[in-house]
């Protein structure tokens, strides 16, 4: 296991880490369904921690990581190196997601702090408090 911690950045932040660092992976972990039709910023590709119809913890999330940091060029310890940017809807699944990453080597991995909507306000409303959307950072919807 790597003694490493997963680094939490608020959505600013995160914006900013991955304008200048075009080798970042940005990783949205929500469900599929969520990525589609609540909407997701842009540039994330959606991995799903996890996902309908079962709602279970995918048991490749790690290796379809690798394999996107790898790109077919690279060897395992470059793949591990590269930044991976985690973002769900509030900030939870995602931490968890990165802890799979770390667990598996990887030993450069941001969560995004507030999430894609933020928490819930006194009306069960996101998107109020925090959250990629909150912050005007860009995003799209299908």
């Amino acid at each position: 296991m790597n003694n490493s911690t997963i680094h939490s950045v608020d959505p600013k932040a995160a914006a900013q880490l991955l304008e200048h660092n075009p080798r970042a992976l940005f990783i949205d972990v929500r469900s599929s369904m969520e990525y589609l039709f609540v909407g997701h910023p842009k540039g994330a590709i959606n991995i799903p921690w996890i996902d309908e119809p079962d709602w279970i913890i995918n048991p490749d999330f790690a290796k379809d990581i690798r394999k996107l940091s790898l790109g077919g060029i690279c060897e395992n310890e470059l793949a591990e190196a590269v930044p991976v940017v985690l973002i769900c809807r509030s900030g939870v699944r995602s931490l968890d997601a990165g802890k799979c990453l770390m667990e598996a080597g990887f030993h450069n991995v941001y969560n995004v702090l507030e999430g894609f909507e933020g928490s819930l306000d006194e009306h069960h409303h996101r998107s109020t408090l925090g959250g990629w959307r909150f912050h005007d950072l860009p995003w799209e919807q299908c």
